[in-house]
């Protein structure tokens, strides 16, 4: 205990504790139970470090918040009014958990001591322990008892938020220790005594095993999902790769490889696995649906694997399971499960590996070349077919998905630029240069729609001032839940190019009924019945625009579309604020094209 603080009302310690963990914003929708922590921030704080960024929705105020640690690699705080406020914001905190993100989320609650409630809404919005609405997919909850308590409280949530593996954490404040006035000084803790545990390394005698079934694998196969967030995954990946001549398949939780490297194999997931005989699976979220064919209707699943493949998964996602979600995924079989940190794991497995090949015959280094410059040409072909696809539907109309990748692609290829949300079904990892790491930050994590515009606001907040061109496919769908967000980017000044991917349908949910029906031998016409996002169409530019946001559209010919996204970057890099693009795309299901897989 070293630092002493002119702390005067609980609320200033609070923010105290915040500046010095380093904690740059706190979003938040304003909320009287946290009146004291907000009066701290603007007026005892200064508004800076933390600094306020306001939000009409207290989904978005923590979906802003796990989008700015993704970008960042730092947690950020999101405040929750009460019981309403957690209420609203539980789905945006379920995603952080799917996800394994740093938030920290901070609540107020009205007087603990009944005596001291207002008739009504103290009572009604009042729970006797809050924490209940978010503990089963939370690390850790708390509500400290007294105002010597609080910082023990979120050095511990902060703490348990950024050790691995990360989630998010909820501390409650009792509003009548946020406002009390304090006795006495309080000192700070000595920051330094409070650092997260090292990294987990995974068992040197388990790897020695794998290293020696990698090297002797006729077909080696890895997988990588959530792995490339970690500093140095992607490069740790590449060198073993490389070493191995193996295959990789990116799951996309993250960017873990280069598009452009000719041992990208990702979409040959199918043929790639059933002629493996080793697979080295890190941080694979769902493996035994990446293991298994699956069909939807009928929800049965084919092995893809041969019976003689050997399966190592590198994790840590079994340290964090709970009973309630069953996001943990089917459980696969796994030959050998390692628990460890992945990118440890890849750092001693290569010299490993580079020792056993060094002991291997020229038959098998040449083997090796041999395998590599085959999958060379296996890579080059699956980006040319790509590329041809994309250019068969250029001039579709309404604009076809692969075309609105391709021309999007082709006018921020010479740019510094960041995927912050969306992926269009896969086709801008086909057919951009998807190279340098962090360049996309996968998706929700949990599924909850809503996430899309304020993790792509809390994305970009982190990139401010960078001179980064933060991008957000944003489907039109998900933009309905939490449109909002835009004015948040636009009052904050954040510069975030939103281009609407607006199909005018939630296609997924378009996709089920279509395929029911087909089934059934019904009229696939009604589907669009409870799906449709039309008549009347929505005005996204008028909405946009009454937000204070740059705005275009709806782009319904492909010969527009160049023009509109060049004015549209030139807003965000050169005018410094955010700009939206509506584009139509183009509507499979039941306008003579078949069922799609990818969201809208």
């Amino acid at each position: 205990m070293t630092t002493r603080v002119a702390a005067r009302f609980g609320s200033d310690l609070i923010v105290d504790l915040l500046k010095a963990l380093g904690i740059e914003y706190v979003a938040l929708n304003p909320g009287s139970t946290f009146r004291g922590i907000h009066d701290s921030i603007v007026n005892y704080g200064g508004n800076s470090h933390p600094e306020v960024i306001e939000c009409n929705h207290e989904e978005i105020a923590v979906a802003i918040a796990h989008g700015y640690a993704k970008a960042s690699g730092k947690p950020m705080v999101a405040m929750a009014h009460n019981v309403v406020g957690l209420l609203h914001s539980s789905m945006a905190i379920f995603n952080a958990w799917c996800d394994h993100v740093p938030v920290v989320v901070m609540g107020g609650t009205g007087p603990m001591d009944t005596t001291k409630r207002r008739p009504w809404i103290d009572w009604i919005h009042t729970a006797l322990v809050q924490g209940n609405v978010v503990r089963e997919f939370v690390k850790w909850d708390d509500q400290p008892a007294s105002i010597e308590a609080i910082a023990d409280s979120i050095l511990r949530a902060w703490r348990i938020a950024i050790t691995e593996p990360q989630g998010p954490v909820y501390i409650c404040f009792d509003v009548e220790h946020q406002e009390a006035e304090l006795s006495s000084s309080i000192k700070l803790p000595d920051m330094s005594g409070y650092t997260p545990p090292t990294t987990l390394y995974p068992d040197p005698n388990k790897l020695e095993e794998v290293a020696r079934w990698l090297v002797g694998a006729n077909s080696p196969v890895i997988i990588a999902d959530r792995m490339g967030r970690k500093a140095g995954a992607v490069e740790a990946l590449v060198k073993l790769a490389e070493t191995l001549a193996a295959p990789v398949i990116d799951k996309s939780g993250s960017l873990n490889f280069p598009n452009t490297h000719s041992l990208d194999l990702t979409g040959a997931d199918v043929e790639l696995l059933g002629n493996a005989d080793v697979i080295l699976a890190l941080d694979v979220d769902d493996l035994f649906g990446s293991l298994h064919r699956v069909e939807i209707q009928g929800r049965k699943f084919t092995p893809v694997l041969s019976k003689q493949a050997k399966v190592v998964h590198i994790s840590l996602k079994e340290q964090f399971i709970r009973g309630w979600a069953t996001d943990f995924q089917q459980l696969p079989k796994v030959d050998l499960p390692i628990a460890g940190d992945s990118v440890a794991a890849l750092r001693q497995l290569l010299p490993l590996c580079q020792q056993l090949l060094q002991k291997q015959t020229s038959g098998k280094r040449k083997k090796l070349i041999d395998r590599q410059a085959t999958l060379k040409s296996k890579h080059e072909e699956m980006r040319k077919a790509w590329r041809q696809q994309a250019e068969a539907a250029r001039n579709n109309s309404p604009i076809s998905v692969p075309c609105l990748a391709a021309v999007l692609g082709d006018v921020i290829k010479d740019k510094e630029w960041v995927l912050v949300n969306g992926s269009l079904g896969g086709w801008p990892r086909r057919l951009w240069n998807w190279e340098k790491p962090g360049q996309f930050l996968g998706d929700a994590g949990g599924g909850g729609l809503g996430y899309g515009p304020g993790a792509s606001v809390g994305a970009a907040l982190a990139y401010r001032g960078s001179g980064v061109l933060c991008i957000d496919l944003q489907p039109d769908g998900d933009f309905m839940f939490c449109p909002q967000a835009l004015w948040t980017a636009a009052h904050h000044q954040i510069p975030l190019l939103f281009v609407l991917d607006n199909n005018r349908t939630y296609l997924n949910s378009e996709n089920h009924p279509a395929s029911i029906a087909r089934q059934r031998g019904r009229q696939i016409e009604n589907r669009l019945i409870g799906t449709e996002i039309d008549n009347p169409a929505v005005d996204f530019k008028g909405l946009a625009r009454s937000l204070g946001i740059h705005a275009e559209g709806p782009i319904e010919k492909p010969g527009d579309l160049s023009g509109a996204l060049k004015r549209a970057i030139r807003v965000v890099l050169e005018e410094k604020r955010p700009a939206l693009v509506d584009v139509h795309t183009e509507k499979p299901v039941g306008r003579g094209g078949p069922l799609q897989s990818y969201s809208g």
